[in-house]
């Protein structure tokens, strides 16, 4: 019996555990998934929890409602990978053989990394939002917020969705219009990145919503430190941005048994070739989601797009066949805008978002780069295609795993 081994049990190795048990053959294959949690977190809810519109319950189900009943689950901590020997040693000692190893253990915030931020201010008057915790702590202090100024910031990339922050920002001014006190509180995004948009068409399609919003946008901030006692944050060139609150997205890492097992980057992601996503640790290592390096976005539908192709790559390795360099990161993204709309963007390697029409060239009924009511109704919907469909590894109509250019008024950027 051949063993495949996927660590993590998220939204990549999930949907990887149903596609796997699918398509290969049980009496040649056992499929064993580890994560140490017994909750599976719907991750793009903590960003209405802060606002009330999700609660706890929300973005919470038993983990193993997921895992496929062919599969094998082991609740336990990873301790390291061992590539030379095809081993997992997990934190309780167990060694776990395997034959193909999927890693799917993707990305969490490491505040420790920048000095200041989990000191004694931490979810005090410095929250985060991409954790529950931080989103339900973030959710009791913006409740009672009245007048001052909210800063929105974003330490480094690469970050989970990047687009979280500026939908977090939109939101965080329509909740306050909503509430009566948008004039007491001054909203600034604070990016290291040229600008709240990175890419041409979308700044100038999009700069006039920061603008009518009245959001301040500092951009090319490299952050030092956060001074939590004078209450504001300072980069390395001693510019400093003061806040009553700081909503702030900490540096991303990979989990702490990749930099133990010797084989990822500065920041703990793995080295992956970003067409067929094997590993280039070793041939029968592959990658999968926010744990890779590849230069696609980190959000759960690339994970969803990966996984279709990662799915015959596994296979054709199993059976000693070439592997396919078909994955062009494909990307889509909702982008909430606040009262009720928000936006749509779709984009890989090499397109950059643009408008046009989505799923359907020339029908939609989705409009790219606009904002409307459709889209929001769209970001509502996910939730249900989140738990109904992109985990439990179904297709999802109309929606193909390379990025579609047809009904797009697009161009070309440097991959």
């Amino acid at each position: 019996m051949r063993q495949v081994v996927i660590l993590g049990a998220g939204t990549a190795g999930t949907l990887m555990a149903n596609h796997l048990t699918k398509s290969l053959p049980q009496n040649e294959y056992a499929v064993t998934i580890v994560d140490q949690r017994k909750e599976h977190h719907y991750q793009p809810g903590y960003l209405f929890i802060p606002f009330g519109i999700y609660s706890k319950e929300d973005v919470l189900k038993p983990i193993e409602k997921f895992i496929p009943g062919k599969a094998q689950y082991v609740q336990e901590s990873i301790d390291r990978v061992k590539p030379d020997e095809d081993q997992v040693v997990l934190a309780n000692g167990e060694v776990l053989p395997y034959d193909l190893l999927i890693i799917a253990t993707g990305t969490d915030i490491a505040p420790q990394e920048i000095e200041g931020m989990d000191g004694p201010y931490w979810r005090k008057n410095i929250f985060d939002f991409y954790t529950l915790e931080g989103a339900l702590a973030l959710h009791e202090k913006i409740k009672d917020f009245k007048e001052g100024h909210l800063v929105v910031h974003i330490a480094e990339m690469p970050i989970k969705c990047p687009v979280a922050p500026l939908e977090f920002a939109f939101l965080a001014d329509a909740y306050f219009r909503e509430k009566g006190l948008r004039e007491n509180i001054e909203i600034t995004y604070v990016t290291p990145m040229d600008g709240a948009f990175t890419k041409p068409v979308a700044t100038a399609k999009l700069q006039h919503l920061l603008d009518e919003k009245g959001i301040e946008v500092v951009p090319n901030f490299s952050i030092m430190e956060v001074n939590g006692e004078a209450q504001k944050i300072i980069d390395y060139e001693g510019r400093e941005v003061s806040y009553d609150v700081l909503v702030t997205v900490p540096t991303n890492m990979g989990a702490g048994y990749v930099e133990r097992s010797g084989f990822g980057d500065e920041l703990n992601f793995v080295p992956t070739d970003k067409a067929t996503l094997q590993s280039k640790v070793k041939p029968n290592i592959f990658v999968i989601g926010d744990a890779t390096d590849v230069p696609a976005s980190k959000a759960g539908s690339v994970a969803h797009f990966e996984g279709e192709i990662l799915l015959e790559n596994v296979q054709r390795f199993l059976d000693n066949k070439p592997l396919k360099a078909e994955f062009d990161g494909h990307a889509n993204c909702f982008v909430e805008t606040g009262h009720g709309k928000a936006l749509l963007i779709d984009f890989n390697y090499t397109h950059e978002p643009v408008p046009g029409t989505f799923p359907i060239p020339g029908l939609g009924p989705l409009r790219l780069l606009e904002e409307s009511r459709m889209n929001h109704l769209g970001k509502l919907a996910f939730k249900w295609i989140y738990w109904n469909m992109l985990i439990t590894g179904k297709h999802i109509p109309f929606v193909s795993s390379k990025m579609n250019t047809a009904g797009k008024e697009y161009a070309e950027v440097t991959a």
